[in-house]
This record gives C-alpha cells, structure tokens and sequence, in this order.
C-alpha cells in the first residue's frame, strides 16, 4: 500500500525563515521570553524574530528568507514593528530580545509590503496560468498574502522581461526573465552545497544572478546538487521535469538508492508518474539537501532497457524466452536441486545485494542456509568495506562507523584517508565542506588530489600524498608521533582500554622502525610534513577520521582499519560529538546487508555461525538446522566454479561481471556454471552469463528499509507499483517455496519483525517505531530504546577497547621495469558504482566514459597527449582507455573510474585480496601504460559477447518466442 505525504504529519518540513541557533551538541543556550502580537513566545537566545514567530505559527511574509541559509535581509517583506525601535526592521536579521513587544500586522506594515511586492510585480512577467510552478509559486504566494491587486508603475519602463534563458543543463531551465534577485540560488550555492558557483553581478537594478563571465550552467562549475533549484521562489530556477509535465499531485517519502549517505527524498507524483525527487527536510541524514544523482538520476526507474518479463533459457548461447513467473521460478527451483542431486549440498550459493532492502537481502540469506542447506552466501562488501567489519569488530566491538554525518560540524580537525567525500558521498562533503569553511583543520591522506582539498574558502592543512599500497606504515608513523612527542590522552586509555594489550601495542608501535623518518622511503611522506599532521590531529579538542575504499581495498586493509582504530583509541577520539571512526560506505544498504548476515560465517547482526547458542535460536525459529561450518566467500564461489565443484549461483542486484576484479577470471568462473539465476532491472553484464532471467524492483517500487553509512534504518516506501508485478521479496519467497521451504510473509514489516526477534542491536526497531521516529540508529535495543547516534559514549561491547598490533607487510603488487606504473581506481561525481542506473539517464552528459588520468611526466615521457588511446597492461590482463593528463596525480601513479563495462577496468586489477577477509586490492595494480591504436583483444572479444547477448535478448520479445 502506498503511503502519501501528509504535510500536517510532517512539520520539521515547514520552512521557519532562518536557521536554529545551535550549530552543535554541546551548546545550552539561555531562554528569552518575548511578545508577538499579544502571545507570548519562549525560544532561545540568538533566534531570529521571524523563526520565533514561525515556531508559534504566526506567519510573516517572506521572500530571501529560508531556515536552510543564514539571514540575508534583502527583501524586507517581513518587516515589522518592534516597540521602542525606530522604522520597520527586517524580522529575519533581528535577534530576539527578553521582553522585546513585536507587530507582525497592521495597516502601516501591510501597505510597506504592498508596496515592495509591486516594484518586484513591476518587473516580473504577468504569465501565471502558463507559468511551470503556477500554484507552487512563492512570490505568487506573497502577492497574495500581502494583498496586492495593482501595479501602479505599468510595465512599459526598463525591465528585465527579455533576459535570455539558459537551457544547457539537462536537467533544469534557468529563465532570468522571471528573477527577483532575491540571492537564494546564490546562497544555497555557498552555505549549503559549498560549491560557489554561482554569483550575482552588477549592482542596484543591474543586478543578475550569473554562472561566472561567459559560462552556461553546463559548462560553469556547478554540480547539479539542485539547491539552487529547490531555493528558488519563483520559476527562474525549474526542472525540466515539471515543465514539461506539470505540478505533482501528491507526494511520498523515500529513501535514495544511491551511495550510503541515505538521503531522504519526497518522490512527488502524478499518478504513478515520478514528476521530481525533493530532498526531504526532515532527513536527519541530508537535511534536506541532495546530489546530481538522487535528485535528478531517477529517470532508469522507467527507462527502456528495463526487463519486466521472467526469462529462462538451457544455455547462454541460445535466445532467451519470455516465461510466466511461476515457470521461471519452477524452472530455476528445479535446476538447483538437480545441481545438488548431482554435486552436493554445497554446489550452490547466493550473492545477496547492497542496492536492495534490509528485509530483502535477510530474506536472501535465509533462503541460502535454510532451503539450499548451506552458508555459501556473500555480499558486494567482500569487494569493499569487509575490512571495515573485521578490523571495528577486533577494536571496538562492533563493526559500524561510530558516529552520525552531523557529528562533524563538532569536529575541529578531520582526518579524511582513501576517500573523495564530494564525489562518492557529495552530501555528507556538503557538511564537511560547510565545517572546514567555519575553521576546522583538513588533513588529506590520499595518492591523488581531491576536489575536498581545493574546494573555495577551504585550507587544506596537510595533503599527505602517499604512495599506494603504504597504508599501514602511514598510520603506524602517525601513532609513533602521538606516543613519541606524549599527545596520547593516557586518562582514556587507562579508563577505557585494556591494558595489558595496550603495553603490548605500545611496545611495537614504539620501535624507531615506524617513525616518519625511517618511513618517509616507503610512504613517499616527508617526516616533518607527517609530524605536523600527527600534531594537528593528536592535539585537536575534537578530532575525527572519516575514510572509504583507498582504507580497504588493500592487501592489509584490516591491518589499516584496525591502526585507524588504534589512533582513535590513543588520542580519546572515541565516544563523543565531533570524533570518532567512521567508514564511508559504497552503496545505498552496504552496510545494511552486512548487519543482515550475508556472510557466510556470520547470522545477522553479526552472530557467529559456528556458535551453537547463537545458532540454535535461528533453527528455532526458522524451523531447520543450519550447518555450522561457515561457507564460501565469492573469491572462493569462482574458483570453485571454476574447479568444478560450484555449480549453481543466485545472484540478486549485484553485477560481478563488472564490479569484482580480474574480469576474465570471473567471467571463466560464471561460464562455468550449469545454473546462474540473476535478479536485477536491467540485463547487466552478470545477466549475460544468466539461465534465469527474475525481474528486479527499483526501490521507487518496493518498501523496506535501507541502512546508511552512519548505522541510520531509513524507510522505503513503495511510490509506483512494481513494473514486473512482484517486489524483490516476493520473488525469494516464490524461489524458496519452490525448493520446499516456504517463507510466509504479507508485508515486509514482518519480515523486519523477525530480524528484530534474532538480532540484539534490532531488537527495538519496528515500522511502527520508524514511522513515530522517522529513522533509527541501531543499536535500538532495551538499553537504546531510541537508538544510538554516537557509539561507545561509555563503553565498548567488548567491555575495553583493544589494541591491534599492526605490522606493515609491502603488498606483493609491486612496480618494476615492466610494470613501472600504479593503478589505482576511484569514482566520479556524476556516476555510480557500476553505472547500470545512472548511464541510462542524463548524468551521461558529464561522464560518458572512463579515462585513464596520468601525470604530465609520465605522459611526457610515453609522448602520450590529451586523448590519446592508452594500452594499460598488468600481470592480470589488458585494456584500451583514452587518456586525460591531469597533475592531480603524483609521477608513478594512474587513475581510473569502473562505471562503464566496455572500459575493462577490472580486467587489469589482479586478485590480490586482504589477508583477513578477502577484500580485493584493487587500489594497487602495477601497470605499463602506452599508446595503442585499437582496443584490447578482451575489449573486442567482450563486445561481440555483447552483441551476441543482446540479440538473444531482442529474440525473447519477437511474437514468435513469446507465442513458443
């Protein structure tokens, strides 16, 4: 059932004109009791007029005004009287005062505002029944509120009525005709995205909101975030979208399925149609704001290559055919069970998806171990944050980032190490953004330069550019430091960390073998540069590490998880406001499907399969026994595929064919099974190695719940019905019925029921909960019955935090004369992930292909220029991207992105993993880079796979397949 937005249930979202005074957790700031109109009104010091008003629902007019940006005062709409004050001041730029006496209405004040709404009437086109935001229109809204029914001026003097527009963005229309300049787009630009792209020129009625000399929005420094478009009170600033379909009828909050900041959305609708996607104010992880991607890359939802029908087929050399659901999934049910009959019990295994909900990917996991009857299930985190799991785990206790993404704003030093925030996790760098520019120090630590270090009004303090695959004798230099120069906070190790492992540490950490000077031929840091930064960080009252896949994708990336936690520990950045460890996390539910038990060692929430307590309450209430021993890793599925004793693999939502590394050896390993059954919108690149074709739901169509980076249980809500008739669960129940073991579920509500009734830190959660909450961070338990934002304020749930020794081990990728370039891989901005949604929307415009950055010295050297096709050649394989020379790298070291499935950017990385968990070292691949004139033998090879895949695909929808 769809569940509309109710405005009346959702008052966080009226807009209160000026932000709240607090800007952190650990401000108290006295009351002030003041008069408005003859009521008496109690708020706290520093609040503006207009937001105490607001907060009492006594309305003012307004127009610059907006609680997302700091008061600007440049409209004077909401004037009003204040008793012992001369004239008329602006309510949105007055502090309230005790026993201040205020008069929002009377005859003076209304006809001030009559008369500034006609001078911007005077000037502003007379069009509103043909106007895109007609009845959605805040100026329109204030004409009225005001009273005005005339324009005294006429229209004929100097006007601004001819402005031209600016179309270039595919997304939204910029029409100046209809500006008030009332600075909005230009402040949301600044406060809220960080991105000051845009500008006001000239000055008095000259005045024009401006993307910079000469620049269109498309070509200016603008990111497409939409704040401007979302500030904006009249239509100069309007999507595309709502031009061309008109206003949306209704609306329902939801969840973005993009990267694991978790931004919360209002989809608005027509029907069943999506017509935009608002960023909901109430989002207590992105308030209110958004990035390219969920605001405006929802348009694959209903793209053309999406497949809606059941397929099956003996073979991935014959033509696909369209079936029912119950033949498909009759069809697949029967294959597993011949594949066991004839090789075992654990011949098969499941890939669970960190695009899909909590309840889905539970669902998956229990179909894997109580109707296959094994553990063979893995997660895309294998390929990205299992590290992160392993290392919190030994650490800490518990295997999640420790704080919320507004703990930042508490931050006055933030340590940012393998992650480019702006472009992976642009709304959480919005917010870091916005912290730096109030002060805070920025320590980078990272081989390439990122637009976090340049971004406008932001000091880098430190870039610690070092070299790939040094992680961990970084850290181990910046902990040597700490403890040599004594800026270790010994009053928190002695409370709260177990001592005996500590000495141990200690002991280690402390050999001359870790300082930065006996490192600095390693890492490529030099010793004083690391000194200061270990200063910086070990010296700041609160200082907090945020970090992402150049932490983890590493042959020691729990080592390095481990000797970030280890840093936390030593200096007392643990277990308050503005510190902490936290993990960027990839994908919109990465962290959701490792709380759900999609390891093959773990149950959910992180409960060991081999223990017999822990296990026997899942039997208990799944009615099976579930086998003890854990199962196969994804690296292990494919060798064993390839081996021959892995012969059948149900694959939900993730693309291995693109996304794991060494692509030839995945795509061997997936042509080596007798049985793969794919559930996904799309036919991606794992789908063209498919038997079973079970059509997937994006999230606009299912309901559920997603967890963020920041441990955050956000709902998703279902706003259009699925396109293949069924929602991702309903199709695992089908499967697991079929194979005999029947899940009986009428919503997922009572699916997270269950997950609540076996996993601790879920005890508390419910839908119910989350409807009253909004959204909840677990632990949500008897002992949290609310949640817990800030992890570890007293304890840990190992009682003390442990230290881990942490041995730098060089990676066995190493450069030499044959491969005397570094590979490493990251994201882009504009993409996501593997690409599969955003290249099937406009997003194209920015980022059509993947390119190779290289540094001029390098390219000098191979007389490479801009352009050129580059041969990138490792000991795993090879392939053809154009170059971009780019100084953002340093001499040694090439760069490249993996959202298109042509490039082969995983052909090249190797299978070097973690040594703890397998997590591939993609971020370290030697290479020899030179100038080629045609593609790659795989990159040939691959496209007539393609070609061959998609014409098996156009066979199913002839009339002649569907009528055999």
């Amino acid at each position: 059932m769809i569940s509309y937005y109710d405005p009346k249930q959702h008052p966080e979202d009226k807009d209160l004109g000026t932000p709240a005074v607090r800007l952190n957790h650990q401000q108290s700031l006295p009351q002030v009791t003041l008069e408005i109109d003859g009521c008496e009104v109690t708020v706290e010091e520093g609040t503006s007029v207009m937001r105490a008003a607001a907060l009492n629902n006594i309305n003012i007019p307004k127009l610059c005004a907006s609680d997302n940006l700091e008061a600007f005062g440049s409209c004077r709409l909401c004037a009003v009287e204040i008793q012992g004050m001369k004239g008329m001041p602006a309510s949105c730029t007055t502090p309230v005062r005790e026993g201040m006496q205020v008069t929002t209405q009377n005859k003076k004040i209304a006809k001030l505002r009559r008369n500034i709404m006609e001078l911007y009437i005077s000037d502003h086109p007379l069009d509103c029944l043909t106007c895109p935001s007609n009845g959605d229109c805040e100026l329109q809204d204030m004409a009225g509120a005001v009273g005005l029914r005339d324009v005294r001026y006429g229209f004929s003097g100097e006007n601004h009525l001819d402005a031209k527009g600016d179309d270039s963005n595919p997304y939204f229309h910029f029409d100046p005709s209809k500006c008030i300049v009332c600075s909005r787009c230009v402040r949301a630009c600044e406060e809220v995205q960080g991105t000051f792209a845009l500008t006001l020129d000239g000055r008095g009625f000259d005045s024009k909101v401006s993307t910079g000399a000469d620049n269109n929005f498309l070509s200016s420094d603008c990111v497409s975030c939409g704040a401007c478009v979302q500030a904006c009170p009249t239509s100069t600033l309007m999507e595309k979208s709502v031009i061309e379909q008109g206003q949306p009828e209704h609306s329902v909050i939801t969840t973005c399925a993009y990267c694991g900041v978790g931004c919360s959305f209002k989809a608005e609708m027509k029907g069943t149609e999506v017509i935009r996607m608002v960023p909901y104010k109430g989002g207590e992880a992105n308030r209110g704001h958004s990035c390219v991607k969920g605001r405006f890359a929802f348009g694959y939802a209903n793209h053309k290559d999406r497949i809606t029908s059941p397929m099956i087929r003996d073979s991935i050399d014959q033509p696909w055919r369209e079936v029912s659901w119950q033949e498909a999934i009759t069809f697949a049910a029967d294959k597993l069970k011949n594949i066991q009959q004839k090789y075992g019990q654990d011949s098969i295994g499941g890939i669970t998806s960190s695009r899909c909900t909590n309840e889905e990917t539970y669902l998956v996991q229990k179909l894997i171990r109580a109707a296959f009857g094994n553990n063979n299930t893995d997660t895309c985190a294998r390929v990205c944050h299992s590290p992160t799991g392993f290392g919190l785990k030994a650490t800490l206790g518990e295997s999640a980032g420790t704080q919320t993404f507004d703990s930042v704003m508490d931050a006055d030093v933030v340590m940012v190490i393998g992650a480019n925030p702006t472009d992976a996790h642009p709304v959480f760098g919005s917010l870091l953004k916005k912290r730096l520019r109030q002060g805070a120090g920025l320590i980078i630590a990272d081989p390439r330069r990122i637009d976090l270090g340049i971004s406008p009004h932001v000091k880098l303090d430190h870039h610690l550019a070092l070299r790939p695959g040094t992680n961990v004798a970084f850290i181990n230099a910046m902990a040597y430091v700490v403890v040599e120069e004594g800026l270790e906070d010994q009053s928190f190790i002695d409370e709260r960390c177990q001592q005996e492992n500590y000495q141990k540490w200690r002991e280690f950490i402390s050999d001359s073998r870790h300082s930065p000077e006996n490192t600095a031929d390693i890492t490529g840091i030099a010793a004083e540069e690391l000194r200061m930064a270990a200063r910086l960080y070990a010296k700041a009252n609160n200082a907090a590490i945020y970090y992402g896949l150049g932490v983890t994708e590493h042959s020691q990336g729990s080592s390095m998880v481990m000797g970030i936690a280890n840093l936390a520990l030593l200096t007392g950045n643990i277990g308050r406001d503005g510190v902490g460890v936290n993990p960027l996390r990839g994908q919109n539910n990465v962290q959701g499907s490792c709380d759900m038990g999609s390891f093959p060692h773990e149950l959910p929430g992180y409960q060991h399969v081999s223990k017999d307590e822990l296990r026997t309450k899942f039997e208990q209430n799944w009615g099976v026994e579930i086998d003890p021993e854990p199962g196969l890793r994804i690296p292990n599925m494919f060798d064993a595929a390839i081996d021959g004793s892995f012969k059948g693999l149900y694959c939900q939502g993730e693309d291995i064919a693109q996304s794991d590394p060494n692509t030839q050896h995945v795509q061997l390993a997936l042509s080596s099974l007798e049985c793969l059954i794919v559930q996904d919108i799309f036919l991606n690149e794992t789908a063209k190695f498919a038997h079973v074709f079970l059509p997937g739901a994006s999230f606009l169509e299912k309901d559920g719940t997603f967890t963020n980076a920041e441990r955050r249980i956000n709902r998703v809500r279902q706003v259009m019905p699925p396109l293949s008739g069924k929602a991702d669960w309903q199709v695992t129940m089908a499967l697991s019925e079929a194979l005999g073991y029947p899940m009986s579920y009428q919503h997922p509500s009572e699916i997270m029921d269950e997950i609540a009734q076996l996993t601790p830190t879920f005890t508390g959660v419910s839908y119910d909960k989350l409807e009253q909450l909004g959204s909840i961070q677990w632990p949500c338990n008897e002992q949290a019955p609310d949640g817990t934002p800030i992890m570890h304020r007293e304890s840990f749930p190992i009682g003390k935090a442990t230290f881990a020794v942490t041995e730098y081990v060089a990676t066995e990728e190493k450069a030499n004369r044959k491969f005397p370039l570094l590979l490493t891989t990251g994201r882009i901005l504009s993409q996501y992930n593997v690409g599969a949604q955003t290249r099937r929307t406009d997003n194209q415009m920015w980022h059509d292909s993947d390119v190779l950055e290289i540094h001029p010295d390098d390219a000098q050297e191979r007389g490479i220029n801009e352009g050129d096709w580059l041969g990138i050649k490792s000991r795993a394989g090879d392939t053809v991207l154009k170059a971009q020379i780019s100084d953002r790298m340093q001499p040694g070291v090439v760069y490249t992105t993996f959202h298109h499935p042509e490039s082969g950017a995983n052909v090249v990385t190797t299978d070097n993993s973690d040594w703890a968990t397998n997590c591939p070292e993609y971020k370290v691949t030697a290479v020899q880079v030179e100038k080629v004139t045609s593609p790659s033998k795989w990159q040939e090879r691959n496209k007539q796979f393609s070609k061959r895949q998609h014409a098996h695909l156009v066979a199913a929808k002839t009339p002649a397949a569907k009528a055999n």
